[in-house]
């Protein structure tokens, strides 16, 4: 299990996971940098990913939707707000509506996240700020939380291919 701490913080509206991997930073990184091995660890296993633009550059976008059991479609966005390969991407997450634009009447949240080289190891630091204590909270009651963990988990056997 690579998550080593989740911490939530209401008063401050953050979400930070904490993971390890038996991994060099840059291998870590190819798991956000690359769409294809992003689609194989973002979201839930019963719901697979399809990441449709996958453009990592400041101001630039990813796109993606997921696809459950029973064939219904959820997407998402992120707007790349900054990013230091291999080490530090920012950026803003959102729903999206069917045809995959963003859902304007709904929250975001910003995600930063961190690769740092830790005793040969490489830790890695995802912390989600969000608009307001309600949609921190309703996120926390539909487990999504424990689903994102569980997310950065199969990354595991990723690094290991």
């Amino acid at each position: 299990m690579s998550v080593t701490r989740v911490d939530k913080d209401f008063d401050t509206l953050t979400l930070t996971v904490v993971a390890e991997f038996d991994a060099p930073v840059e291998r870590v990184w190819r798991l956000w940098d690359d769409p294809r091995r992003l689609e194989r660890w973002w979201g839930p296993p019963e719901f697979p990913t399809t990441v449709e633009e996958h453009d990592l550059t400041p101001g630039g976008t990813v796109t993606y939707v997921m696809t459950g059991p029973d064939g219904q479609k959820s997407r998402g966005w992120w707007r790349v707000t900054s990013v230091e390969p291999p080490t530090s991407l920012e950026f803003i997450d959102g729903f999206a509506d069917q045809d995959g634009a963003p859902v304007p009447d709904m929250p975001t949240s910003t995600v930063r996240v961190r690769l740092t080289e830790h005793d040969g190891r490489t830790r890695m630091e995802v912390r989600s700020i969000f608009d307001s204590r309600e949609h921190m909270e309703n996120l926390v009651r539909m487990g999504a939380v424990d689903v994102f963990a569980q997310s950065i988990d199969r990354m595991d056997a990723l690094l290991a291919d």
